[in-house]
């Protein structure tokens, strides 16, 4: 997951706390915005909130000696009710005046920046001495948070439905492997959930994720692998790999025919296992094939075959 962090208050950078590709905890300080006019609008605001605190004291004071004499007919009921209003007015001042002040203290915090969440810094385009704004479109930098990392892939239609039932069936596995970019499966699976609702009318495909845990820190943002879902097949014929040809996505194999004579003949797969392929048609269990050295051979040869335990 990648958070973008971005100023809230606008002012010149005065200091950056950590360096591109640092480690940070959630809560850590990044960056700090020269506070000087935020800390100076704090004691303004403070000023006058103890100022307004005073005429709210004074209005209340008023009331207090205008009501006994009031009585006495020395003040009216309009001086009364007048002295009263200037008190609602002064409370009302006063509540301005603290909203202000907690604005004020909130935008002098803003300059401090910590980290929103604990991850790995990226790039961090800006300098010492940059105008910075809430505005800006490039953050500050973006944390990367790697402990839990979601994988994005796609199924065609067809091969979401064969998911779905897979996965209402309680006894198949839909746990995911992940084959990383050098070629090694990763070490722990991942739980498969769906990241959108709708088939994408525009490729025919269904977006899925696969949540993995990364406690090595393996996994990072932008990266790439390849999702492996296994899918449980009950009697089916596995084809070796090195048996294969793939031209142009299309799979043949070498059928060993009479006289050891050989021809090419076109197979489905229905998917594979780390080394073989699962056969959907195209082949019998009776029929023998040419288990190597394909690269080597053409349509008609003749060869000379040899026992091979079967997988």
């Amino acid at each position: 997951v990648n958070v973008d962090v971005k100023a809230q208050v606008t002012g010149y950078l005065d200091q950056i706390y950590v360096k591109e590709g640092d480690y940070v905890s959630q809560g850590q300080p990044l960056f700090k915005i020269k506070a000087d006019i935020y800390n100076e609008q704090v004691n303004n605001s403070k000023a006058a909130y103890q100022a307004a605190l005073s005429a709210e004291q004074n209005a209340k004071l008023e009331i207090e000696k205008i009501k006994p004499l009031v009585e006495g007919k020395v003040y009216t009921e309009l001086q009364l009710k007048t002295a009263e209003a200037n008190y609602a007015a002064a409370k009302a001042q006063v509540a301005q005046a603290q909203a202000a002040l907690g604005s004020s203290q909130i935008n002098a915090k803003f300059t401090l920046i910590n980290a929103p969440v604990s991850g790995y810094i990226g790039r961090i385009p800006n300098r010492i001495g940059n105008l910075i704004t809430a505005a800006d479109a490039t953050p500050l930098t973006t944390l990367s948070e790697i402990n839990t990392v979601n994988v994005y892939f796609s199924l065609s239609e067809a091969d979401f439905i064969a998911f779905i039932k897979d996965q209402n069936n309680k006894s198949s596995n839909q746990q995911a492997t992940l084959l990383l970019a050098d070629g090694t499966a990763y070490n722990h699976s991942g739980k498969v959930e769906l990241a959108s609702g709708n088939i994408d009318r525009t490729t025919g495909s269904m977006a899925l994720k696969a949540s993995f845990t990364n406690p090595d820190k393996i996994l990072r943002s932008g990266g790439s692998a390849k999702v492996i879902l296994k899918k449980a097949h009950e009697n089916v014929l596995l084809v070796p790999m090195a048996a294969v040809k793939d031209i142009q996505d299309r799979y043949f194999v070498y059928v060993i025919g009479e006289k050891n004579k050989i021809s090419m003949k076109q197979i489905e797969i229905a998917g594979n296992t780390a080394n073989a392929y699962l056969l959907k048609s195209g082949l019998t269990a009776c029929e023998k094939i040419v288990m190597n050295r394909i690269d080597m051979l053409n349509d008609g040869m003749q060869v000379q075959p040899t026992k091979k335990s079967t997988m």
